[in-house]
């Protein structure tokens, strides 16, 4: 198991770093709390300048627009981009999109490719993904009550979806629906392209988030599908697979999550050392001075680089000896590096006082939105439990 890593990786490792923090850091509260489609001519012009770099999209092969890398150096990468709330959205490799890529560049059929999946790898369009339902356990997606029912040529689509992650704007939604009510529980749903204009979908409001609701890509939408009546051409793969699907999009996806936290964890970390430093706490002593402080940062880099570990060793389990073999690890790094990730973005924020609570600094954003870190993806309780039943066997 060899973690080492050759010149050409490092030095492009160094270019993204550098373009995060020069380019990304001093503009990040102009963004985020900005209108996105006000601000979107000025990411645009970000993601040209990625591409130039031959840095774009490198979750997706070259063939059609990326730049092609393996688990693990996304991974790597992915730990950079997390140091900003942009890194992801500017290097195309943001959550939902990423993830229906892929779907669709695996399961898709040739008109889904060229009309879909194309226009979203080169950041032309914005998509989302509907499975999470008001009424029903988004850790069990056996439980849907979305229903497509096929009319002739077409799906007829009722569905009630929450925490929809960029509908705002969005130009098509992955929705996950029942197409098979009688089916064994692992078959009977779908998964079916909605486009957004399509008559009775509606976005019915993006969700506060701990009192942010956000706009566009920064945004977790409330949608509503009426007697949607799309082409039966829209399912993705075959009736009945939805739930496979769903694991083949999430399960390495995870790998993603864990480094972009882990960058956040790095990030955030970076911002106490930095304002330890400085900030007086008498006239003779920083707050650096400090055990409590000296114990928080310890401890901090102790979790980060082990939690690192884990989910690298668990990235080379998943490319070398296939993702079934590594689902225990899956779970493992998903509520390890969740946990994780709270405890060090709370204690920059306590070391910060007042102001780490305020969005003068980046750590309040972090916390508000990752906090949901232990829930999506399945709940850390959830994957306790898988690893408690394995070790049990």
């Amino acid at each position: 198991m060899n973690f080492e890593i050759d010149e050409k990786l490092s030095a492009k490792l160094d270019t993204i770093n550098q373009f995060v923090q020069e380019k990304l850091f001093p503009i990040e509260n102009e963004i985020i709390y900005s209108d996105y489609f006000e601000v979107e001519p000025r990411i645009k012009a970000l993601r040209d300048e990625v591409k130039k770099m031959g840095l774009w999209a490198p979750h997706i092969p070259q063939s059609i627009g990326g730049s092609g890398e393996n688990l693990m150096q996304l991974g790597l990468m992915s730990e950079i981009l997390g140091q900003s709330p942009l890194g992801h959205l500017v290097f195309g490799c943001q959550a939902p999109d990423a993830g229906n890529i892929e779907l669709l560049h695996m399961f898709g059929s040739d008109e889904q490719k060229e009309r879909w999946m194309l226009p979203l790898a080169n950041g032309d369009i914005r998509s989302c993904f509907g499975m999470t339902e008001p009424a029903t356990a988004g850790s069990n997606p056996t439980l849907l009550e979305a229903t497509a029912e096929l009319d002739g040529d077409e799906w007829v689509i009722n569905a009630h979806k929450w925490f929809t992650s960029a509908a705002d704007g969005a130009a098509f939604c992955i929705a996950m629906v029942v197409t098979n009510p009688n089916a064994a529980k692992h078959e009977r749903a779908s998964m079916i392209i909605v486009p957004t204009d399509t008559p009775g979908y509606k976005m019915v409001r993006n969700i506060q988030i701990m009192g942010e609701a956000g706009s566009g890509f920064y945004s977790h939408a409330e949608v509503k599908m009426e007697n949607c009546r799309v082409p039966a051409s829209n399912l993705i793969g075959e009736a009945g697979s939805g739930f496979k699907l769903a694991q083949e999009r999430l399960g390495p996806g995870r790998i993603h999550h864990c480094m972009r936290w882990l960058g956040i964890c790095r990030r955030a970390m970076n911002e106490m050392i930095d304002y330890v430093k400085i900030r007086k706490i008498t006239d003779k002593y920083a707050l650096a001075n400090m055990q409590a402080i000296q114990n928080w940062i310890a401890e901090s880099q102790a979790e980060i680089e082990s939690a690192r570990t884990l989910v690298l060793q668990t990235a080379w389990k998943i490319e070398n000896i296939g993702f079934e073999k590594a689902k225990t690890d899956v779970s493992m790094i998903k509520y390890h590096t969740a946990g994780v990730l709270q405890k060090v973005v709370d204690r920059s924020i306590q070391a910060h006082g007042g102001l780490g609570v305020t969005d003068d600094k980046i750590l309040a954003y972090f916390f508000r939105h990752e906090r949901a870190a232990r829930i999506y993806d399945g709940p850390d309780e959830v994957h306790k439990m898988v690893v408690a039943r394995q070790l049990l066997k």
